[in-house]
């Protein structure tokens, strides 16, 4: 087994330095804010009733999250869009917004193509590629990313943006003191869950170890259902392990009856559900609590994860830092390192052979 408490080991696995990226999640969100907050704004960016934002995978988390910590909103409608064609509601109220961190994602790129026959407002997420060109050359505002690492890394890139954008629009609130709520949770968090903290005062670490072997089941509800999916991701991509994720109170009328079968798969299955006892309905907290009972007499290890601090965002990150830490961990006892997504690089090489 490996030993989570030797630095050494992080050294030998993490070549690429994923830990730092993880590390540096509070500096991206003030990061991103400052420079989000620079961006000059269309005219035509004051009428929008509705968002979609075209993303895949690392992208897109962002989407997922500003739809759900914006869910109480009556405009604009969020809409997020993974696929290849435009949906057909898009009009000149519809602001389309083209996340792709190396602007070269081809279901992004192909909505954002067809946007530009569409008298709509536009801006584009990205570091480059052809998205920026794009972009550029019909003098539509981008957001540049100038932070080099995988995707999935950049979520304060991917995510905040966004916040500022809704609060400069004026459709949330722009005090800076959630932002800073958010960070300093982020901060405090940092040193329970660094590398450098023991296994016995490291929760992460502790999860990790738990989950070694499982396959990984995470559960959310409202603003965590986001989250819960973020943990799937990170799971998959930095573990590359088994993970798939599932909302409240959804599962409540099928997943709970799956329990039974195969008998064997209770051994091999560990469920994780994400809750922020101060921002779900309380009838949602109890069909946690049942749930909670029900997995027992089905004999599957599970266990409840809170969110930490007041604010909805704080919270939200707050778990989402749990997760990036837990997923590394994970990473390092398969003993792969959690940088690299070869699977991903064949299947677009493979998609790239075929016209």
């Amino acid at each position: 087994m490996i030993d989570l408490d030797d630095l050494e080991i992080y050294r030998h696995y993490d070549s690429d330095g994923m830990r730092e990226h993880i590390r540096k999640l509070p500096w991206q969100l003030r990061e991103a804010w400052q420079k989000s907050s620079e961006i000059t704004l269309p005219a035509n960016f004051a009428n929008i009733d509705k968002i979609i934002i075209c993303g895949m995978g690392g992208s897109a988390i962002g989407g997922e999250l500003i739809k759900s910590f914006a869910s109480n909103l009556t405009k604009p409608i969020i809409f997020i869009h993974r696929d290849y064609a435009l949906p057909a509601f898009v009009d000149s109220r519809t602001l389309v917004i083209a996340s792709s961190y190396s602007g070269n994602t081809e279901e992004t790129l192909s909505n954002f193509t067809q946007a530009m026959d569409i008298d709509c407002p536009k801006i584009a997420i990205t570091t480059g590629g052809k998205l920026k060109d794009l972009a550029k050359a019909k003098q539509i505002p981008v957001f540049t990313i100038d932070y080099a690492c995988q995707p999935r890394a950049a979520l304060g890139y991917s995510f905040i943006p966004l916040i500022s954008l809704l609060a400069r629009l004026g459709f949330i609130e722009g005090k800076s003191a959630r932002l800073d709520e958010a960070v300093q949770t982020l901060e405090a968090l940092l040193n329970k869950l660094a590398e450098d903290i023991p296994t016995v005062h490291n929760p992460a670490k502790q999860l990790a170890h738990k989950l070694f072997g499982k396959l990984i089941v995470i559960y959310g509800a409202g603003i965590l259902s986001p989250v819960a999916q973020r943990w799937k991701g990170q799971f998959n991509e930095n573990s590359k392990t088994w993970a798939f994720y599932e909302t409240f109170s959804e599962l409540n009328h099928n997943a709970v009856v799956g329990y039974e079968f195969p008998k064997e798969m209770a051994d091999k299955i560990y469920i994780i559900l994400l809750r922020s006892p101060s921002l779900l309905h309380p009838r949602i907290l109890a069909r946690y609590r049942i749930t909670s009972e029900i997995l027992q007499k089905a004999k599957v290890k599970h266990e409840i994860i809170d969110s930490q601090s007041k604010g909805k965002l704080a919270q939200m990150m707050s778990l989402i830092f749990l997760g990036d830490w837990t997923s590394y961990y994970l990473a390092m006892l398969n003993q792969i390192d959690p940088t690299p997504v070869k699977m991903i690089a064949y299947l677009k090489e493979r998609l790239d052979s075929i016209k």
